[in-house]
């Protein structure tokens, strides 16, 4: 299991790197933002924690026979995570971040359910990473309705 869940951790983290590679910048720090927005600490603490359950939940999905749809899905949600943090602060497409952000919110939504069916603490493990994409897609709205030329 462990050199399982490295191999999820390291998904986890090439799509984290994304963050390094396009960071928010001038332009994000410039346009409006609602008032709860998380302070800037928070998110690496947040995303570190949701990348260990999430690679967890990963690896714990590889032990099993049954998985093939739930990896499946488990590769669909990295894959619009990476794409996330590029379209939104690389390309600054906020609206467009906003459709695969809700995009990713259904996919992680999907993998709360399906792991669930599978094993309760598998989907019990990604039921926080869909708390924080939807507050993510709720300030990825905010922001693209407090910006409308942006």
């Amino acid at each position: 299991m462990w050199f399982d869940f490295g191999i999820f951790l390291a998904a986890c983290f090439v799509a984290g790197s994304t963050g390094g590679l396009f960071p928010p910048g001038a332009w994000y720090a410039n346009l409006r933002k609602p008032r709860w927005t998380p302070p800037n600490w928070v998110f690496p603490i947040t995303w570190i924690t949701l990348y260990l359950l999430m690679s967890f939940a990963g690896a714990k999905l590889a032990a099993r026979h049954d998985a093939g749809t739930a990896l499946a899905l488990w590769s669909l949600q990295i894959v619009l995570n990476a794409l996330w943090t590029p379209v939104f602060f690389g390309l600054q497409k906020i609206k467009l971040g906003l459709y695969v952000i809700t995009a990713l919110w259904g996919a992680v939504a999907l993998c709360v359910v399906v792991f669930g069916s599978l094993d309760w603490m598998i989907g019990a493990a990604f039921a926080p990473y869909l708390l924080w994409v939807t507050i993510a897609a709720l300030l990825n709205l905010s922001v693209y309705r407090l910006n409308p030329q942006a």
